[in-house]
């Protein structure tokens, strides 16, 4: 048995990183975003300001200085034009609404035209709305013919849709109201994905909190857990740690087991055994890999997250939550990705979810944002696993080991929004918090198995 152990601006162009960063870290000091349909309406600033700002030769407009703007209903909007070292063939005409006091060009209800400059080609390619607080998430036209144009859904660099034709020309929506845009596409644009509402989190918060109150209780230690009984055990042997020498600890297994019997205790009153939770759940493998679980134990982190998840489902659900269809998560709503290299970006096939590995964790960002509007009030178990071997042989390493998929680290991932609505995802691993950007970049080109398990406001491992 094995246990375990530049952010680029919106649009392309370029805004100060720094200024947005700190923007973006104090957002929960301003006001909620309001429901997207109550977004104040800037039409008649837009109508105003076609013919200066949006007809006029780029020269002219890039000459102008920014100006600000008052809505009807009171909120400001400065009007300015941005550039782009990556892409000097284009250049941005932003309308900022203004939050904090200043105008970041991605808070609630900004509004963004792309315009080309090349030397014979001086027409408008783009228009970005940013529905939510969030330089993420955003709706994006572009023309499709002289009285359609195309709608895309991003979120967090996934398409959720592209290219949906809707019967509205491009220039139209240069001064159309922004709601009639949206009402456009009818039913298929997932308005639910920039109306979050906060207090649907409110026990994952509270679960959230207590967990950072109780890490410091915690120790490292290879191949740790506690069991039933509270004591300090290994995995694999079941013996008890020494803890006369040193305190008794967890790995990162051993840390899931503590986190779900901390979100069961206060239920049933008792913590799980150890040793169930490594046995194999579902199928996984098949027959031409068995002679190599005992060698490598390739499932075992696979098999740990999808016991935890079953027995949580079913003391807090049903036992009918016991099931590998209802704890595994596997659908992903989207099937592209922007990919970005530098100072370039290309959209790529995103793959979604493969038996017996999970998800690519390049998309694993806008699919925890997902499962945070589809699913409050749960948090996910992940196994990261990847093919480990040899890579330059064929099918067995020099050593005679062939390679597998291994699923050798196990973590918890809690995506949710905070009271002032601002998407976050914290990770739990190890007996630490740790930063999901760096979770992200630990692991390039992995895969992460995710399955579910439910959280109510109590927490007491």
């Amino acid at each position: 048995m094995l246990s375990m152990g530049k952010i680029f601006p919106p649009f392309g162009l370029l805004l100060p990183l720094l200024f947005l960063v700190s923007i973006a870290g104090t957002g929960q000091l301003w006001a909620r975003d309001v429901p997207t349909r109550q977004i104040e309406d800037d039409s008649s600033l837009r109508r105003s300001l076609e013919p200066a700002w949006f007809r006029e030769t780029p020269a002219s407009v890039l000459a102008r200085p920014p100006e600000i703007h008052t809505l009807r209903g009171g909120g400001r909007v400065q009007v300015r034009t941005e550039t782009s070292a990556q892409n000097p063939h284009e250049f941005a005409v932003v309308l900022a609404r203004e939050r904090g006091g200043a105008f970041p060009g991605w808070a609630q209800g900004s509004w963004v035209l792309t315009r080309r400059h090349d030397e014979n080609h001086h027409q408008n390619s783009r228009i970005r709305i940013f529905l939510r607080s969030d330089f993420n998430t955003y709706v994006q036209f572009r023309p499709l013919s002289g009285e359609r144009s195309q709608m895309d859904v991003v979120l967090y660099d996934a398409y959720i849709l592209r290219s949906l034709p809707v019967p509205i020309s491009f220039e139209s929506l240069l001064v159309l109201p922004v709601e009639n845009a949206l009402t456009a596409a009818g039913s298929r644009f997932p308005r639910r994905y920039f109306d979050p509402e906060p207090g649907r989190y409110r026990d994952v918060r509270a679960f959230v909190a207590s967990v950072r109150s109780k890490l410091p209780e915690l120790t490292f230690v290879d191949d740790g857990a506690i069991d039933e009984n509270g004591r300090f055990v290994f995995i694999e042997s079941g013996l008890p740690q020494d803890v006369s020498a040193r305190p008794g600890g967890v790995n990162c297994s051993g840390f899931t087991k503590w986190i779900v019997d901390g979100i069961l205790r206060p239920v049933t009153g008792q913590r799980l055994p150890v040793r169930p939770l490594a046995e194999p759940f579902g199928d996984r493998g098949g027959a031409s890999i068995e002679h190599w679980e005992a060698l490598r134990d390739p499932f075992f982190g696979l098999d740990w997250i999808r016991n935890l998840a079953a027995r949580a489902g079913t003391v807090l659900r049903s036992p009918s939550f016991a099931n590998l269809e209802e704890i595994e998560v596997r659908n992903a709503p989207f099937s592209q990705l922007i990919h970005r290299q530098g100072g370039s970006r290309s959209v790529r096939p995103y793959r979604g979810f493969l038996h017996n590995a999970g998800f690519c964790i390049e998309g694993i960002h806008p699919l925890l944002y997902t499962l945070a509007i589809d699913e409050p009030g749960w948090i996910f178990l992940a196994a990261v696993n990847d093919e480990l071997g040899n890579p330059d042989a064929p099918y067995y390493d020099l050593r005679g080991l062939p390679r597998l998929r291994q699923f050798y680290h196990v973590a918890v991932l809690v995506p949710f929004f905070t009271e002032d609505g601002v998407f976050q995802v914290v990770v739990f691993e190890s007996g630490a918090e740790t930063s999901f950007a760096r979770f992200r970049t630990r692991y390039p080109d992995h895969f992460v198995s995710l399955v579910r398990v439910p959280v109510e406001g109590r927490f007491s491992p």
